[in-house]
């Protein structure tokens, strides 16, 4: 007890060191682009990112997936710099480059050599107005992305029931889409439909920069400033409200594909830190779904996969910075001779466990290590450090949050996870989709490259 109470202080010590709030130094353009930089001199590299306000959350129907094609088409060059151009310059400069598109945002990055900053910044700058929308690339990155679908959900079975999962487990909030879009939409796809996205979300204003590595504040400012202060900001309308409906009680289907394997997954309607009334109650379920999936030693690998043995996989997840209410989720495949009900029943039995009895200290001490470490683990990273300031402010939370991390996990008490498995993770609030495995007939077809340039 006495070592996980001294790891836990060495954590807390370290991870305060790394995110320090003035360690983040923080402007805003005229033009409404917000600027944070936080240096990290362990080695001459720094991370550029650019986060835009958009993602599949924000697409109404008829258009899903249009955020994630548009970071597709963000690579097919402008007038300065033609198709190919930002690639080459970033390789030839020793950097690497990346984009990924999720259901709150659309950002992109490059990491470089600390002197060649400038670079990033100026590419970034001109893609941010000036990207070349062209029917003929269109209709080829259409091709890429039903190819990217397919790999990734269309012939993956858990994918794919989990996709019909959220389908039915939100009734209106965006949550709902998937994130590459519906194959309907994506094939509808127009240069025009394209264009109005881009032009109406790609705007300093709906902009953030995040620079982490081995910089200098003021210099970072002083480039941001002769790249993007130029660029004219856009009347950007907020999102009209898009809470999700209340839930009267569960809700159950049966995905039929051709599968090896049966699947469960679960997920109980709960708030994030956006929209939590009481801000401990989303820091609570955060230690929750520690105990249950946090290591070798939660609840789930060493009950059911280890202990009783009835599970060859068993998980859960709480992503309490999303935009909007989400779903705390489990999920469980069952060993030979076990059902997907009977992985139900364990799931609930653990609910009820936590709902009942009280986490005894000694649990709740080394949860809490993990999930610090897992946060003090991801600061090794300019990126991560990176991603978690562009997420923050992206998502409405404010950058700022990162630092309170540590000091609301620790005053989660065994009380305060009961009351929110109590409140939250109820039968009426509860969603459940059954993977049946069918008998596979055919062989799936061979991969067929797709760049690999989009990560998500």
């Amino acid at each position: 007890m006495k070592f996980v109470l001294l790891f836990i202080a060495l954590l807390c010590s370290s991870f305060t060191a790394i995110s320090s709030p003035s360690q983040v130094a923080e402007k805003t353009l005229e033009n409404g682009l917000k600027i944070l930089v936080k240096p990290d001199r362990r080695s001459p590299v720094v991370v550029s990112q650019i986060w835009y306000k958009v993602g599949s959350s924000y697409e109404p129907g008829g258009i899903t997936g249009i955020s994630h094609m548009l970071e597709h088409m963000m690579f097919k060059g402008t007038q300065k710099y033609p198709a190919g151009e930002f690639s080459r310059i970033i390789a030839e400069n020793g950097g690497r480059e990346n984009a990924f598109t999720g259901r709150d945002y659309t950002a992109y990055f490059q990491t470089l050599e600390k002197s060649r900053l400038e670079i990033s910044l100026k590419l970034e700058a001109d893609r941010m107005r000036n990207i070349h929308l062209i029917a003929d690339e269109l209709k080829k990155e259409l091709e890429v992305v039903t190819e990217e679908r397919r790999m990734r959900t269309d012939d993956k079975p858990r994918s794919k029931t989990q996709e019909h999962f959220l389908a039915m487990a939100f009734s209106n909030s965006p949550y709902k889409n998937p994130v590459i879009g519906w194959p309907a939409d994506i094939a509808a796809y127009k240069v025009a439909d394209l264009q109005a996205w881009y032009e109406r979300w790609y705007a300093p204003n709906n902009a953030t920069l995040v620079v982490v590595g081995d910089i200098d504040p003021d210099n970072v400012f002083a480039l941001a400033e002769k790249y993007f202060a130029p660029i004219k900001p856009s009347t950007i309308d907020p999102v009209k409200p898009q809470n999700e409906i209340e839930q009267f009680g569960a809700r159950k289907m049966t995905v039929k594909l051709p599968a090896k394997l049966p699947y469960l997954i679960m997920g109980y309607k709960v708030p994030v830190l956006n929209t939590v009334k009481e801000e401990w109650e989303a820091y609570a379920l955060e230690v929750l779904a520690g105990i249950l999936d946090g290591g070798n030693s939660a609840r789930l690998a060493s009950r059911l996969v280890r202990g009783k043995q009835v599970a060859i996989s068993a998980g859960a997840g709480y992503y309490m910075t999303s935009r909007l209410p989400d779903l705390f989720m489990l999920d469980a495949t069952p060993v030979k001779g076990q059902t997907v009900y009977d992985m139900e029943y364990a799931l609930k039995n653990e609910i009820i466990d936590l709902q009942t009895h009280l986490v005894d200290d000694a649990e709740l001490q080394r949860i809490k290590a993990q999930v610090l470490a897992n946060a003090v683990y991801e600061k090794d990273s300019n990126f991560y450090q990176a991603m978690q300031l562009g997420m923050l402010e992206t998502v409405g939370i404010g950058w700022e949050k990162a630092d309170d991390y540590v000091e609301n996990i620790n005053q989660v008490t065994a009380e305060h996870i009961r009351q929110v498995a109590r409140k939250y993770l109820v039968e009426d609030k509860l969603n459940v989709a059954y993977l049946d495995p069918q008998p596979i007939t055919t062989q799936p077809k061979a991969a067929r490259h797709s760049g690999g340039r989009h990560a998500h």
